[in-house]
């Protein structure tokens, strides 16, 4: 039993590596679905290069739609560029832990690079509000997007936890795999 762990540890971790060299890809206009401690639907999106990155979060709460865009350097931290994607899934996390995803968030944070030279910061640069009305009246072709985005939120959101740690480790292809065999050892 412990050399077939030891076994899945060697694939997640190859996995790993596989994945840091497309997740410098892929982390450009990535989206990520989350909700706020008060039940918010949000999504942040993710644009630009190593030199300059931007992030629009866009949430819906009770007949509202809020927004809000920050801009920094987050390739200047070194545990950023061997990867971006936990980078964003801490990002998601702290902002999970908060009731409005753009009013009290001056600075989007990680534990990775707390250390990180101050430009590293993702800082906001502007937010707004309006009604939901509004904003879908406005684009009417964005509210079947959206609909169809709620819905695989709400699939993202109820997945377990093995998976997620799948996500994060494991060879995309292998996910279903390691989640399945990190289910059994965590019971």
């Amino acid at each position: 039993m412990k050399s077939f762990a030891l076994f899945l540890v060697i694939i997640c971790g190859m996995g790993g590596l596989a994945q840091k060299l497309k997740l410098k890809k892929r982390s450009n206009g990535e989206e990520i679905k989350f909700r706020t401690k008060t039940k918010d639907v949000c999504t942040m999106s993710i644009s630009g290069d190593d030199e300059e990155m931007k992030v629009r979060i866009q949430c819906r709460s009770q007949g509202l739609s809020y927004w809000c865009e920050f801009s920094g350097k987050p390739s200047v931290c070194r545990a950023f560029r061997n990867n971006p994607k936990i980078y964003w899934n801490q990002v998601a996390g702290e902002l999970r832990k908060i009731p409005h995803a753009c009013e009290s968030m001056e600075v989007l944070k990680t534990t990775m690079c707390q250390k990180a030279p101050p430009e590293a910061l993702m800082k906001q640069m502007a937010a707004g509000v309006e009604p939901e009305d509004a904003a879908n009246q406005e684009e009417p072709v964005q509210k079947t997007s959206l609909r169809g985005r709620s819905q695989h939120g709400q699939e993202s959101e109820n997945e377990s936890e093995a998976m997620k740690l799948a996500r994060e480790h494991c060879w995309e292809s292998l996910h279903g795999f390691c989640s399945y065999i990190i289910g059994i050892f965590r019971g």
